[in-house]
């Protein structure tokens, strides 16, 4: 069959939006769930918890795997897993199964980033495009995925019930797995030979130490098992170095450590966009609480000042593909770090007025930095990295979002742990201002091979 890039971007956007989706939208059902299962608060935010610890230590994992055995064909599986999880979820009969229902569709949703982005050479050069646009497309998805997330979260729970969150992913899922297997290009031929010789060369002692480290160090981070951080943290450690001391002597290893090393432009990419996803979700995490316990604002009344962070976010990125095939990526990530700075600046003057004109104003200004800087980082990561390697490097991209996230998620509790007022508003704030310092140096010293 003909392949058909414009309509296998559409669906690689669709399954790439599936995982920010279900990463949002299940925060609103925290309550009901609390309710139906006779949960604390503490045991309920598992099912939030165990789908960030899964995306985040399944990314760089389904990326390999795109790499080895063909984009497309991860794609269709991961898509299968979410199907067949979110029709299980439903009727399930305690919450530890739902959560376990909860991270397999994390993994499944969790290859859909990477497949795309080891499609995205093909796409461009079937379409006849610059790389920036299909980029662009994935990223939009993602923001506006996240964004909406509560909100049809709401309504669905609302209406429906918790159960429905499940089922509303399975025709997604399957209309993503269709048209994919329709309209993209066929993978060519990775890995050939018998499977004792590909398990044997798949690096599988690496891959769970990998594994075990990033989710013990996010569970340490996420204070998951109250009493034991430290424990974990110092698992953690023993575990990280024990996953170097593999791939230094493991041929092929799972994360070349050797030729990252050598790769500065990924590794500032890299570190560039977890800090800046910090600084994001300081603003995405702090923000509603603020305006809804210290500016008194009813919680919808709060859904509809967030609206324009999003909004903007969207708005900018075709504006920004457009900027960076004019311009390069470079000097649009600088005009995108600098304007993050002066936004992260601007949201101090919520420490005098909640005025609501004022507010919309704001969030409408933090929108644009990340709308910009997301998508120049995810053209920074193309041209930073090999082909054959940009479905691992596109996975360990997206746990960087996650290890912003949950950062930032720590940092917000602790600020505000003596209360949520506009005092510790503009302590968050300074901080956030040091972290967008830190992105701006970052974007400075990054120089990559323009495509």
């Amino acid at each position: 069959m003909q392949p058909r890039p414009g309509l296998a971007l559409l669906a690689l956007s669709l399954g790439a939006s599936l995982n920010p989706l279900n990463s949002s939208m299940f925060a609103v059902a925290l309550v009901v769930l609390r309710e139906d299962f006779g949960l604390d608060v503490a045991t309920v935010t598992w099912v939030i918890t165990s789908f960030y610890l899964a995306s985040a230590a399944g990314q760089p994992l389904t990326g390999r795997l795109a790499d080895r055995f063909g984009p497309q064909r991860l794609f269709s599986f991961g898509m299968l897993l979410v199907v067949v999880s979110c029709a299980v979820a439903p009727f399930l009969p305690n919450f530890f199964l739902l959560c376990v229902a909860r991270v397999v569709m994390a993994v499944g949703t969790a290859t859909a980033f990477p497949s795309a982005v080891v499609m995205v050479a093909e796409l461009s050069r079937l379409a006849r495009t610059p790389s920036t646009l299909p980029m662009s497309r994935l990223q939009m998805a993602n923001t506006s995925a996240a964004a909406v997330g509560p909100v049809v979260g709401g309504v669905v729970v609302s209406l429906v019930g918790w159960e429905a969150l499940f089922i509303l992913n399975v025709p997604l899922a399957i209309i993503a797995m269709v048209l994919v297997r329709r309209a993209a290009p066929a993978d060519v031929e990775r890995e050939t030979g018998k499977l004792s010789a590909l398990v044997r060369d798949s690096d599988i002692p690496g891959i769970l130490a990998f594994v075990a480290a990033l989710v013990l160090g996010m569970m340490a981070m996420l204070d998951a098992v109250p009493g034991y951080r430290w424990w974990l943290l110092g698992g953690s450690v023993v575990l990280s170095a024990v996953f170097a001391w593999r791939e230094l002597k493991f041929s092929p290893p799972f994360l070349d450590l050797r030729l990252l090393g050598r790769n500065r432009p990924l590794l500032l990419v890299y570190l560039l966009f977890a800090v800046f996803s910090g600084v994001y979700y300081f603003a995405f995490f702090g923000l509603p609480q603020l305006l809804q316990e210290a500016g008194g604002f009813d919680p919808g009344i709060v859904g509809f000042l967030m609206l324009p962070l999003a909004a903007a976010s969207v708005l900018v990125t075709p504006m920004t593909a457009r900027m960076m095939d004019r311009f390069g990526v470079r000097p649009v990530l600088l005009v995108g770090v600098l304007s993050l700075a002066l936004a992260t600046g601007a949201l101090g003057l919520l420490t005098v007025s909640f005025w609501p004109p004022l507010v919309l104003l704001l969030t409408a200004l933090t929108g644009i930095p990340y709308g910009v800087v997301s998508n120049a980082a995810n053209q920074g990561l193309l041209v930073s990295t090999r082909p054959e390697d940009r479905g691992v490097a596109a996975g360990i991209f997206q746990t960087c979002r996650y290890v912003g996230a949950i950062g930032s998620t720590v940092l917000v509790g602790v600020l505000y742990g003596s209360g949520i007022n506009q005092a510790n508003w503009g302590v968050m704030v300074l901080v956030m201002l040091g972290l967008s310092g830190m992105v701006v140096v970052l974007a400075l010293f990054w120089r990559g091979r323009e495509t």
